[in-house]
């Protein structure tokens, strides 16, 4: 079964080249969320062809959804010749900004050197592509396979995936008993298998502060001031202690294996959306978002409580010191268990096709493994698929050929176990 598997896959090499490369065309910008419903449309009318029952799911009064800019998802779904597990691999089809420094057109799909290179290459549309040739290999080969497959192009996940696979997993389609086991094709190596992500905590602190003339700030309270003494006291007092956090959870890179924040952006005084000169006045508000990744050894009252301890420290410290704490998201950390079906099955079957143990890693930032966990209540969930995780959103942005094909193999082998039962 394995041998005439990966033939099959070997024969369709140039399919998924010209897969990934008819993915990438779309340009599915996010935000705002250009062309989603052309996405949802090449995955879902492929897969009709191939006896899939297709299902097109818009995330209505999800964040960003709108007439002009439907957060458009598909789901397709195909039952074998007999009752057993479903297995769904899941990507998501939007992708970031183009930015500066392409040497090729970012939505071209140019093919040199064995790459594919463009905007989503690796993040996520190689994966996608490379997961339809491993499903439809595997009904090629095994029509009668027990259980069912599923396929989904889901929207948002750039920017938190609140329109694809949390809207999804509301309305069940990540949950037993329709889905078993999720693997999700994002660009995490082709030799590792991801078991989750850290947490994260996302917040904006304001500051607040008293208007003034500009030549006579005495007369005014500079917000922006009060923020500096935020930002100091993060300096000098908290970013030591993330610095001191370390994790037994397998992340990667070795950097991550510490709680992070970052200051995301930052804004006070005037607006700058004008091209004259500013006027001279005191800055009332100073506001910034904050970036907060924890460990799985942290809670979230932990984390939050730092912040705050800090803030009120300064309430009592500083002279005329006022804030307000606005929390943007959360998201605990997830990590499956290494014991658990679908990390057993793709673990031995990246054995096989690469001839080497397979590397278990945990994901810095979070991706829609958080919603499946969360909303789906379903833990038999991974990230694995091809791609460099360092190139993505970066510019000239690629994917492997041989590393598309060989993680289809892993894949469709690994499902075959999953529907069969025999995983090792």
């Amino acid at each position: 079964m394995r041998d005439a598997l990966f033939a099959s896959i070997e024969a369709k090499t140039d399919e998924l080249v010209e897969l990934t490369r008819n993915l990438i065309q779309i340009p599915t910008i996010n935000p705002p969320g250009e062309d989603y419903e052309d996405c949802a449309r090449l995955i879902g009318e492929r897969m009709r062809a191939r006896g899939f029952d297709i299902a097109y799911v818009r995330g209505d009064g999800t964040p960003g959804d709108s007439d002009r800019y439907p957060r458009v998802n598909v789901v397709a779904r195909r039952e074998g010749g007999a009752p057993g597990s479903c297995v769904h691999f899941n990507g998501h089809t939007d992708v970031v900004e183009v930015g500066k420094g392409w040497t090729v057109d970012p939505f071209a799909g140019v093919v040199k050197d064995g790459k594919v290179f463009g905007r989503g290459a690796c993040d996520m549309k190689g994966g996608i592509a490379a997961a339809i040739i491993a499903v439809e290999a595997l009904i090629e080969t095994r029509p009668d396979f027990p259980g069912a497959l599923e396929i989904s192009g889901t929207v948002d996940e750039e920017t938190g995936g609140y329109g694809g696979v949390a809207y999804l997993a509301r309305q069940g389609y990540f949950s037993k008993p329709r889905v078993d086991h999720v693997i999700i094709p994002e660009p995490l190596n082709v030799d590792r298998v991801c078991l989750g992500h850290r947490g994260v905590w996302w917040a904006q602190i304001e500051t607040h502060g008293r208007i003034a003339h500009g030549s006579m700030p005495f007369l005014g309270d500079s917000a922006i001031r009060h923020m500096a003494a935020v930002l100091e006291r993060f300096e000098h007092d908290l970013y030591p202690h993330l610095a001191s956090k370390r994790t037994d959870m397998p992340v990667a890179p070795e950097g991550a294996r510490q709680s992070t924040m970052n200051i995301n952006s930052i804004h006070g005084g005037l607006g700058e959306d004008f091209d004259g000169w500013p006027s001279a006045v005191v800055a009332d508000s100073c506001r910034v978002v904050v970036d907060r990744r924890y460990l799985i050894e942290e809670t979230y009252d932990e984390v939050k409580g730092e912040v705050v301890d800090l803030l009120e420290r300064l309430k009592r410290d500083r002279k005329n010191f006022r804030y307000d704490l606005k929390e943007l998201w959360s998201v605990p950390p997830t990590m499956t268990d290494k014991e658990a079906a679908v990390v057993r099955a793709v673990a031995s079957e990246i054995e096989t096709v690469l001839g080497k143990p397979a590397d278990y890693v945990i994901s810095p930032g979070t991706y829609d493994q958080k919603h499946v966990a969360r909303f789906g209540h379903l833990h038999d969930c991974i990230a694995y698929g091809p791609g460099i995780l360092d190139l993505a959103h970066q510019p000239d942005e690629y994917v492997g050929i041989d590393d598309l094909v060989a993680s289809a193999k892993v894949m469709a082998a690994s499902a075959w176990a999953l529907l069969t039962g025999e995983v090792t």
